[in-house]
């Protein structure tokens, strides 16, 4: 490397860091676009912070460094719904006393909201808007004339979420009471986020659609970093998760603003 060619090196970094601290990761085609340097230019830069500890180099990217756990794959829902199952469901018994009967909800893809579906049997002139179709078949299994169920388009994922521009295009007219958003992982720096890059732009649809976002997060999430953040978490005005949250992220939560609702563990 010339000399003249170092202070522009050290700035990219700067710039990636920057991004990293703000948005928990970044994306090596986000790097090149907005940099205007190749992969290959991306690619050395973030070896070189990988190598000063201050990144975390991860497929397709890098996140935050240090005790965050960061993920890239996204296990599939059958794998998801043998993990908390207790803390999940009790979980899912906490979010439901939040649903007001007479309230149009959004119910994001996943297998803590698909336990909270389960328990909306009883919840009178409900409209639920979700991009899950076992929340979608488990909420018309109840037969209830005065439930409507909406079911978005879009590409299936591991998770069996719908997602992509259809699944976009049919939420940015809606005006929710309540999102209920699982999430992959939620960190302070990090925010709430996905390992999946197109489950994120949904998922940001349905916060921008919330007139008030609570996500519902057992214990095992904190700490945790997927490639893609959602939002922050000053977005959820509240927090349904389990008693097994550290203090520590309880802390920054409330420190954001959310309300924490510590849900007692309940056989599934």
């Amino acid at each position: 490397m010339t000399s003249a060619s170092r202070p522009l090196a050290r700035r990219r970094r700067d710039l990636i860091l920057e991004l990293v601290a703000n948005q928990g990761s970044v994306r090596v085609s986000e790097l090149t676009d907005r940099l205007g340097v190749s992969d290959m230019t991306v690619r050395r830069d973030l070896d070189a912070l990988a190598s000063e500890g201050v990144v975390r180099k991860v497929h397709g990217g890098a996140t935050l460094p240090g005790d965050a756990r960061a993920t890239v794959g996204e296990p599939g829902f059958a794998a998801k719904l043998t993990e908390q199952e207790d803390e999940k469901a009790g979980i899912a018994l906490a979010a439901a006393a939040l649903v007001q009967p007479g309230t149009a909800i959004g119910l994001t893809a996943g297998t803590t909201t698909w336990r909270l579906a389960r328990e909306l049997g009883g919840v009178a002139d409900l409209v639920v808007v979700t991009n899950s179709m076992r929340i979608c078949e488990t909420l018309l299994a109840f037969e209830r004339p005065d439930q409507t169920v909406m079911l978005t388009g879009g590409v299936r994922t591991p998770s069996d979420a719908l997602v992509g521009p259809l699944a976009e295009q049919s939420l940015r007219s809606l005006h929710l009471d309540q999102v209920f958003m699982g999430v992959h992982g939620m960190t302070e720096r990090a925010g709430f986020t996905t390992p999946n890059l197109m489950e994120v732009e949904t998922n940001r649809v349905f916060v921008a659609a919330a007139e008030r976002l609570v996500v519902i997060a057992d214990h095992t999430k904190w700490g945790t970093v997927g490639l893609a953040t959602i939002a922050p978490l000053s977005a959820a005005d509240v927090v349904v998760t389990d008693a097994a949250i550290p203090t520590g992220a309880a802390e920054a939560l409330t420190a954001a603003g959310a309300d924490i609702v510590r849900a007692a563990t309940t056989p599934a």
